[in-house]
């Protein structure tokens, strides 16, 4: 849960209107790299932590190859980097989401207003009209899925019905914050490209420019400290009650199987019904510590699996949680208890 699902109506602008990327020139180069080539992997995963500039990096690709259809064009071979002028129209079309070669697919609210906490297999279902529709025509057409995670069966399986037999000019762009989870069979038609988390000064930089902040803020410098390379993290703990609960969490976390209903509750207490903050660091926390203990376990996987397929299904079953509470805005107690109390299940 970042503070882009958190809040929209916050000031942090979505990816799709950020020109700017901070760290990742590794992988920056190789998306180059492979569109120059003219023989470009037509999918790639774009994996690694939450809010470390993944789906920045996704729409940056996506804006040059829309700008630049000719991979072996001289400004293209010349290019150093993925960027184009934010005043270019392709730019602007892509910030207001009215490009006609780019489709993506995220999380939307339903007929009510409320957001889902999946995409549908009906919005997945958008791809094949999208590439169907316009085969004939000249020009690339981009797919940024943000997140693959968010998938439910039903779309991952409509998904993959098109990376199987891709249309000419096509590129799907799959982020996601936990790629080993990603269906085998997506994985498998995927060219993988991993990004690592940031450095701090780098967090600085993207949260500064991101949200308008002072980069020589001392508060900022914390938080970006604490981050662990996330931009979206860095974001959230900027309060420092929010950095406060984030450690207390953890702490908690580090005592597994073992849990004291009284930290517990004390725990629960501190996370107010209507601070959608708070509720944001306590998920993160807990979503960074299984990640953590996912990959740990993912180098001895054979000796594992069991600890792994708990773990996976415990944090399936807090990411619905989590979002329900969100959405309905339900007390926080609740959802602290059953979190701590599959956790311990899973860690015995």
């Amino acid at each position: 849960m970042s503070p882009r699902q958190a809040g929209r109506e916050s000031a942090i602008p979505h990816p799709r209107e950020t020109s700017t990327l901070f760290g990742h020139r590794e992988a920056e180069t190789a998306l180059l790299a492979a569109y120059r080539s003219g023989r470009i992997p037509h999918a790639w995963l774009i994996g690694g932590p939450q809010g470390i500039g993944k789906a920045t990096l996704a729409y940056r690709m996506a804006r040059f190859v829309l700008a630049h259809g000719q991979p072996l064009a001289p400004f293209v071979q010349r290019a150093e980097d993925l960027a184009i002028d934010p005043d270019d129209a392709v730019a602007r079309q892509v910030a207001a989401s009215s490009h006609g070669g780019l489709l993506t697919l995220e999380r939307t609210a339903n007929d009510r207003g409320v957001m889902r906490t999946v995409i549908t297999v009906d919005e997945t279902r958008e791809t094949i009209g999208f590439f169907g529709s316009t085969a004939a025509a000249e020009g690339w057409r981009v797919c940024i899925v943000d997140t693959v995670d968010e998938l439910n069966p039903n779309a991952a399986n409509a998904l993959l019905k098109i990376l199987e037999e891709p249309p000419q000019q096509s590129l799907f762009l799959l982020v996601s914050h936990a790629p080993a989870r990603v269906l085998a069979t997506i994985q498998s038609r995927c060219r993988k490209l991993r990004l690592r988390a940031l450095a701090t000064d780098d967090v600085i930089g993207a949260a500064a420019a991101t949200a308008d902040l002072d980069p020589n803020d001392s508060a900022l410098r914390e938080a970006a400290e604490a981050s662990e390379g996330s931009v979206a993290r860095a974001l959230t703990l900027l309060g420092g009650d929010a950095l406060k609960l984030q450690q207390r969490t953890a702490a908690m976390l580090a005592r597994l199987p073992q849990v004291d209903p009284r930290e517990l509750h004390t725990l629960g207490d501190s996370l107010p019904t209507n601070d959608r903050v708070a509720l944001a660091a306590f998920v993160d926390g807990i979503d960074r510590w299984i990640a953590e203990r996912l990959h740990t376990d993912e180098a001895n996987a054979n000796q594992n699996l069991p600890r792994l397929a708990r773990l996976a299904e415990v944090w399936e079953k807090i990411v619905r949680a989590a979002r329900d509470t969100e959405t309905y805005n339900l007390e926080r107690k609740p959802l602290v208890f059953s979190v701590f109390g599959w956790l311990a299940d899973a860690t015995r």
